[in-house]
């Protein structure tokens, strides 16, 4: 079995080699230097670590405090609560004001499993991709996670990218390039498109896999960008391959699927179907278990397309 990794690893050893040699970068938390992953960060640099406490809205503005003083902060706490409770302070006080603050959802989708709905964040993109002058980027892996916190320290404005806690393989070489608003193409194919991002993504290119077994070619698409969208790549794929499914770590109302959706019927339809949390509150449970009851595994994804693609027919 491949190795797995935890994209919140990449997260913190990127951003400590970005200190090290710009005095600008901080991070600030909402008591999260553990579930952050900042610990390393706070040792070899413990002034410029803010801990706020269990105060989202209060951390938000902080940051944004500190990037009009000339710091770049990576503002990083747990999805649910750093995009729920300081939604306000994210619109005003970062998007609307452009400042330079970088907003990390750490653990986001359904990565706390056992602590249930409260902890779950299957809304944020949808939220957040309602936002004006807010980037947002669901990296797929750590080398992807760490092209990303690398793109963001150098690029001047706000963003919010989603840092992923459930374990996954690399599917980038070392020589991967991110740019904002470009989908890459993970595998060619001609009889339907798979959409999908964060840790969805390696599960479709697996899905693939098992189409191909059945004589379907997928093309796998990673949509690093759920705002701004490649929209290009979305026609190219709707009308080279005659249907889309959308994969997501997240409600189907209003994310990625919901964003490609849009873009299908406005320049391209061609029948789709939307993988995600269908409109309900995601229970307790393991990960594995909320992914099996969801479909959001290789095989749950395959059979998605297939029957898509019989309907279609």
């Amino acid at each position: 079995m491949s190795e797995r990794f935890d994209c919140r690893e990449a997260f913190q050893r990127t951003l400590i080699d970005l200190a090290t040699h710009d005095e600008r970068i901080v991070a600030v938390c909402n008591d999260s230097v553990g579930s952050s992953k900042l610990g390393a960060f706070q040792n070899a640099f413990p002034d410029r670590l803010i801990n706020v406490g269990i105060a989202e809205q209060n951390m938000v503005g902080v940051g944004a405090g500190l990037a009009n003083g000339g710091r770049i902060p990576f503002v990083s706490g747990a999805a649910p609560f750093l995009t729920g409770r300081a939604l306000e302070q994210i619109k005003a006080d970062v998007a609307y004001s452009n400042t330079n603050v970088k907003l990390c959802g750490q653990s986001p989708g359904m990565a706390y499993g056992e602590l249930g709905p409260t902890h779950h964040s299957i809304e944020d993109l949808a939220w957040l991709r309602a936002i004006a002058n807010l980037p947002v980027i669901v990296p797929a892996d750590p080398v992807e996670t760490e092209a990303v916190i690398r793109w963001a320290a150098a690029t001047e404005g706000p963003v919010f990218i989603r840092i992923g806690r459930i374990p996954v393989r690399a599917i980038h070489g070392p020589e991967y390039t991110f740019r904002l608003g470009v989908a890459t193409t993970l595998r060619e194919g001609t009889d339907i498109s798979i959409i999908a991002c964060g840790t969805m993504v390696e599960r479709a290119l697996d899905a693939a896999t098992l189409l191909a077994g059945h004589g379907v070619q997928a093309r796998v698409l990673n949509m690093t960008t759920v705002r701004p969208l490649d929209r290009e790549a979305i026609v190219k794929a709707a009308s080279e391959t005659g249907a889309i499914v959308t994969v997501e770590e997240h409600t189907v109302y209003g994310g990625l699927g919901g964003a490609v959706a849009e873009v299908v019927a406005t320049e391209c339809p061609v029948s789709m179907r939307l993988m995600g949390v269908p409109g309900v509150f995601a229970p307790t449970g393991s990960v594995e278990a909320l992914f099996t009851r969801f479909a959001l595994t290789p095989a749950g994804i395959a059979e998605s397309a297939l029957l898509l693609r019989r309907a279609a027919a």
